[in-house]
């Protein structure tokens, strides 16, 4: 399971609730990355298919944001996917500015949709919500770019350590 590294940052007891409901199954990160903001779950027991990843976002795509936002019931909201590129910013823990592969998001992004995905018509994954956007503008948000995410999975493995850096 994919989620964001600030989502599971320190703790010790991670679990993951199927489809938004009690018992929690217990879960262990097999991948913590402070510099994209990703983490990568084992979660024993779960039985839903795993979501795919769309091949490369192409700006403009409409897709719905999924995710449990201000820790409330399971919310569906429609988005339109922006340009991939490389953006100067800080990683979970705010150090920074680094270069990161982000994908810009149109659309209602709030607090509790990080580390959900933003899917297609046909349920593939185009991005991992990990920020909103702030101030009065439109909604919107940013992703971590399905290339960052294909590299990632690609390098998890047993179980690693989700306590933060203190330097």
């Amino acid at each position: 399971m994919l989620t964001n590294a600030h989502v599971v940052a320190g703790e010790n007891d991670t679990t993951v609730e199927v489809a938004g409901g009690p018992p929690g199954l217990a879960a262990t990160a097999i991948l913590f990355d402070a510099r994209n903001d990703l983490a990568i779950l084992s979660v024993p027991g779960l039985r839903e298919p795993a979501l795919q990843l769309a091949g490369a976002a192409v700006a403009s795509t409409a897709g719905v944001v999924l995710g449990y936002p201000l820790d409330g019931p399971f919310a569906a909201e429609p988005a339109r996917i922006g340009a991939t590129a490389t953006v100067e910013t800080d990683d979970a823990y705010g150090r920074g500015p680094l270069p990161r592969l982000l994908t810009e998001v149109r659309g209602l992004v709030r607090p509790g949709n990080s580390g959900g995905p933003v899917v297609d018509a046909a349920g593939a994954v185009l991005t991992t919500i990990f920020a909103a956007t702030t101030g009065a503008g439109p909604h919107g948000g940013y992703g971590v770019a399905n290339a960052t995410v294909r590299a990632e999975v690609a390098d998890a493995g047993g179980q690693v350590s989700t306590q933060g850096c203190t330097s």
